[in-house]
């Protein structure tokens, strides 16, 4: 009776134990989002990267959470966010450009990192080769140098007479070199004479526009940069008043009153981000997943400042457009 009884015992004790176990809830995977621009500048990347997940079945709050991270147009606030990240135990960082890349990369070599977009990750030191990345680093690449020839060849087919062209740039920032040389090549072609200004700093913005003035800049082009990001709205504005065309390095300082931009369509990157994000969380290593390549480009016009700057945008130009704000 006493062993009946012990059996009893142990088998309600191992059934108790499998549905406490089942009640517990599962856990939930979390993802850290580090950025050092702004929410409101990473706005659009953000939203796409949402609707990536979305597509894939995941809801937020409910399958996966996501911690922001926002440095505000301070670089050297990234370490801490990064640190912050790998503390709260997150599953995978995902990075808004290479300068979050480089602090997350620094901060752990274990957890995945998924880029959303890239310059340059070779250049940089991220990954091995775009095929094999070879380390916890893996995602999207915009790597297409060849897009800033395009930029000057654009604004030649709307100025005609374009010669004295200001670049906004900052060389500490992965890819811009690279850029810069391309439009170099396209600037010798095009018979064009560039005035490169580093912009690594706020205040420099002002210092920036007052030698585009001196020099009697025709127009302007700015090179990817999260410290010209966060000044979006200064620069617009400056260009405006100044009665300068330029050429911009997203859709989202078009949308914000600039001229034109020509670049890889990032909503596009950012959906796909979200597919890796989910062969990570499945269990896939970054070292295994091949970076991916722009396969889209967008080309946007803001007819309105073209109207306010005294310009006609040629035919031939505007029907090349993937949208046109009016």
């Amino acid at each position: 009776m006493t062993g009946k009884i012990f059996i009893w015992l142990l088998a309600t004790l191992l059934l108790g134990t499998v549905y406490v176990e089942a009640q517990q809830p599962a856990k939930i995977p979390r993802i850290g989002f580090l950025a050092a621009s702004s929410a409101p500048i990473a706005a659009t990347r953000i939203d796409a990267f949402r609707q990536g997940l979305r597509a894939l079945g995941y809801v937020e709050g409910k399958d996966i959470v996501i911690e922001f991270r926002f440095a505000e147009g301070k670089p050297d606030q990234l370490a801490h966010y990064a640190a912050e990240l790998v503390r709260l135990k997150v599953d995978v960082i995902v990075t808004l450009g290479p300068r979050d890349t480089r602090a997350a990369r620094d901060a752990t070599r274990i957890i995945p990192i998924v880029m959303g977009q890239d310059s340059d990750p070779v250049g940089s030191g991220f990954v091995d080769s775009l095929a094999r990345p070879g380390g916890n680093i893996t995602g999207l690449s915009t790597l297409a140098p060849e897009i800033s020839g395009k930029h000057l060849e654009l604004l030649k087919e709307i100025l005609p007479r374009l010669f004295r062209v200001a670049v906004l740039g900052n060389s500490t920032e992965p890819g811009n070199a690279l850029l810069l040389k391309e439009m170099e090549l396209a600037a010798g072609a095009l018979k064009v004479q560039l005035n490169y200004l580093e912009v690594r700093d706020p205040e420099d913005v002002e210092i920036a526009f007052s030698t585009i003035k001196k020099d009697r800049a025709d127009a302007f082009n700015v090179l990817r940069n999260p410290i010209t990001a966060t000044r979006r709205k200064q620069i617009v504005d400056l260009a405006a008043k100044s009665r300068l065309p330029a050429m911009y390095a997203t859709p989202d300082w078009v949308e914000a009153g600039g001229l034109m931009s020509y670049a890889p369509d990032l909503r596009d990157n950012w959906r796909r981000a979200a597919t890796y994000v989910d062969k990570v969380l499945k269990g896939v290593k970054s070292a295994d997943l091949p970076v991916e390549q722009p396969t889209k480009f967008e080309f946007v016009i803001n007819l309105k400042t073209a109207k306010q700057l005294g310009l006609t945008i040629p035919p031939n130009v505007l029907a090349r457009a993937d949208k046109v704000i009016r």
